[in-house]
């Protein structure tokens, strides 16, 4: 993926070119960049969001 760097003179410029590049941008591209930006932050081996939360715990909330 490319990086694009854009320098904005104020928040509200920086919010509507943020808009326009996730308008530009297509679901798979989208879904691309969020797992780059992941595997960056977590690494190659994080664990599924997904698939943590399908984990019922078996420990009683109320005695």
């Amino acid at each position: 993926m490319e990086r694009v760097v854009h320098i904005a003179k104020s928040f509200a410029e920086a919010e509507q070119w943020d808009i326009r590049q996730n308008i530009s941008m297509t679901p798979d591209e989208r879904l691309a960049a969020a797992r780059q930006l992941a595997e960056r932050v977590y690494g190659k081996n994080q664990p599924d969001v997904r698939a943590a939360q399908s984990i019922v715990s078996t420990t009683a909330i109320f005695p």
